[in-house]
């Protein structure tokens, strides 16, 4: 790889900013200064230093982010926040995408990588990767609602989902409930809900295979996966 361009990925500035660098005999390479941008280093084997601080090079990232409500689980949007416009620029090098999506009001649990292979392991509908959400619901949950989503509830289009996990957590006036799925239909648990006659209030993924949400992160806030998280989500298999 050009030594210029991997600069430029990982945050060191535009391609012009890391000519300067190497014109200003700030990087070396194995101990020996380099100058010309299109000198080509192996990442995996080289020692890269810029300044005296070794050069960590990476191919890819992956963040999870406690997603706030009224940002848009996309890359770009013409009208919207998008979870890409939350992230720093020293991550935003790494052009990272949501893995699949979180509807606009909905809060948690979200997966931003450049790994593509990665996140169509996760997104596959024949994987079965379950996802869990705490939900308050307008009115009382039943037993009736567990052995429901159970068994799989039709949706307004017809379409019939695969058994939901459900679990009341408090039930009343209002309920909170806690709802396993392993699937990822448009609105699914608005929608599920909506098919016994009732309205989710607020939504929030606690959950996605074998990532939690670290309940440390504000709404916005995100950071990268330890080294324990990638491991179990690099050997995750299911379905």
């Amino acid at each position: 790889m050009r030594i210029d361009k991997m600069l430029a990925n990982l945050g060191y500035g535009s391609r012009k900013d890391v000519k300067k660098l190497l014109k200003d005999g700030a990087v070396t390479v194995n101990d020996e200064k380099v100058k010309d941008p299109k000198h080509h280093v192996d990442p995996e084997q080289d020692a890269v230093v810029i300044n005296g601080e070794k050069v960590e090079y990476k191919e890819f990232i992956y963040l999870m982010m406690n997603k706030p409500p009224g940002v848009i689980s996309a890359t770009e949007d013409s009208q919207s926040e998008t979870v890409v416009d939350l992230l720093e620029m020293e991550d935003l090098v790494f052009s990272p995408f949501p893995v699949g999506r979180l509807d606009k009001d909905t809060e948690g649990l979200l997966l931003l990588t450049n790994d593509g292979q990665m996140s169509h392991r996760l997104l596959s509908p024949k994987k079965h990767v379950p996802k869990t959400y705490f939900a308050v619901i307008d009115s009382e949950v039943t037993a009736e609602d567990i052995a429901a989503f159970q068994k799989g509830v039709i949706l307004d289009d017809g379409y019939e989902t695969k058994p939901g996990k459900l679990k009341i957590l408090k039930s009343g006036i209002t309920s909170d409930i806690e709802l396993t799925i392993t699937e990822g239909k448009f609105h699914q648990v608005k929608r599920m809900f909506e098919a016994v006659g009732k309205k989710v209030i607020y939504l929030k993924r606690l959950s996605m295979g074998p990532l939690e949400l670290d309940e440390t992160l504000e709404l916005g806030e995100y950071r990268e996966l330890t080294e324990e998280e990638l491991d179990k989500l690099m050997n995750y298999e299911v379905g």
